[in-house]
Order: structure tokens, then C-alpha cells, then sequence
């Protein structure tokens, strides 16, 4: 099955796609979090033909939901009702930190490593989700 995963954020959104045969697991996209944003994802939806969607969900470090979960929660209702997607939450606690990890070792200016995080952050969630599966 192709998978969307989508790592949301206040300024900035990351898309990571995987493979029909669920194997390759590959940063897709960093998208500006604005009005803009599910009809952007729609778009990719299509053209990509992906199948069910993956969004990281924020909890908290003891298990329980905050306020950025709330929105998550709120901008995953609205992309539902536009995709007609199935859509799953996979818990993302540290997914951020293990993108910094990744990419600490590439040869990257803060400004390059910053638009690629969201994207790779995206990555770890979606292997997280297909592991889990």
C-alpha cells in the first residue's frame, strides 16, 4: 500500500512517501503550513496515488494529548473530509530529534538541514508506523 505520512507544524509541514511494497520510505516534500496546505496535500495525494495517509501525532512525554495534538487532531479532520482518505496517527515523540540526528553527519548549513528536517521528521514517522503495522 502507498502511504502519505505528514509531520505538521505551525510555520512548516513535512510529507514523506513510501513505496507501493511499503520497503522504501523516502522524504517527499516540506510545504508552508498556511491555507493553502490540504489542497497542496490533495494535489500530492493524487498525483502520487497514495492510498491511506500517515499524520504524527504530538503527544506529550507521559502519553497525554496538548494543545498541538488539538490541531493536529483539528487539520486532520479537514484533510479527511477533502481526501476521503483513511487516515492514521502514529505517535511522534522525538521524531524531530532523530531527524537532527540524521542529518547532523551531512555536510548541510542550518538554513538547507532546516528545510530538509520536517521532511526527514515525516520519513521517521512513516518507518515508524510501518514497523508497527
Amino acid at each position: 500500500m502507498k502511504y502519505l505520512a505528514i509531520d505538521y507544524g505551525g510555520k512548516r509541514t513535512g510529507v514523506a512517501i513510501c513505496d507501493e511494497f511499503e520497503i522504501v520510505v523516502s522524504p517527499y516534500k516540506i510545504l508552508q503550513s498556511d491555507a493553502q496546505l490540504v489542497s497542496s496535500l490533495a494535489k500530492i495525494i493524487k498525483e502520487e496515488q497514495i492510498e491511506e495517509i500517515v499524520v504524527g501525532l504530538p503527544y506529550n512525554m507521559d502519553g497525554s494529548e496538548g494543545p498541538q495534538a488539538k490541531k493536529v487532531r483539528e487539520f486532520t479532520k479537514e484533510l479527511a473530509k477533502v481526501t476521503e482518505k483513511k487516515i492514521h496517527f502514529q505517535d511522534e515523540r522525538l521524531s524531530s530529534f532523530a531527524a537532527k540526528d540524521m542529518l547532523s553527519p551531512a555536510e548541510l548549513g542550518w538554513r538547507k538541514r532546516k528545510k530538509l528536517l520536517d521532511a526527514v521528521a515525516a520519513a521517521n514517522i512513516l518507518r515508524a508506523f510501518l514497523d508497527n503495522e
